[in-house]
């Protein structure tokens, strides 16, 4: 973990200007192509949830602004951002997990599946300081629809710096499959450019096979 030196960063002025409003978050829904992630899921026998959520999360890992957070009024690089994400259960309810971040699929699908069962065995928000954590990206799944645009809840936090990233229903466009995509971010800290990082990341480790 790196405490950033406001004096000495080139985003100061953008910072101070986004951190004054009261909502100064800023967000983009657009799709990317899961069709050879999808294909190699099931070829695998891979979760294709875990799947995408794993290459995200290298995706995020890779964008040193999206490891970017506000804590205790300074301004943080944390070396490692791990996954927050949402589980449904089968009475429409969902829980909250948390998966420690490793670049081995293997090891972090292991993870993943024990907070998976740990959800289905349970009930309530299962918190676990979710709503403290700073290392984390909050993702969410909303499995049963596609989506053009997407609004979160907000408590008008403007320290609040974990961005969330919320996947839809992938839909089918002449043979391809595309994933609805939204991503949300403090806007002192991410711009667009740094979106697009992510994005363009996330779509390479969709193409990889």
């Amino acid at each position: 973990m790196k405490i950033i030196d406001p004096e000495n960063w080139n985003r100061k002025e953008h910072f101070d200007f986004f951190s004054k409003m009261t909502s100064p978050y800023f967000g983009i829904s657009t799709e990317v192509d899961c069709t050879n992630a999808y294909a190699t899921a099931k070829e695998n026998e891979h979760s294709f949830f875990a799947s995408y959520l794993h290459k995200s999360m290298i995706a995020v890992n890779s964008v040193e602004e999206m490891r970017m957070r506000i804590v205790d009024r300074q301004i943080v690089l944390f070396d490692v951002i791990h996954a927050g994400a949402t589980v449904g259960r089968a009475d429409g309810t969902f829980g909250f997990i948390f998966v420690p971040f490793s670049p081995d699929f293997d090891v972090f699908n292991a993870s993943l599946q024990k907070e998976i069962q740990a959800v289905h065995n349970s009930t309530g928000l299962r918190l676990n300081d979710d709503d403290i954590k700073k290392d984390l990206i909050r993702h969410s799944t909303i499995p049963w629809t596609s989506f053009t645009g997407l609004l979160h809840p907000t408590n008008f936090d403007n320290t609040e710096s974990v961005p969330k990233i919320t996947f839809g229903k992938f839909n089918i466009k002449e043979g391809k499959k595309y994933l609805p995509v939204s991503v949300e971010a403090h806007h002192g800290l991410v711009d667009g450019f740094h979106l697009a990082n992510y994005l363009n990341e996330f779509q390479k480790q969709l193409d990889h096979e």
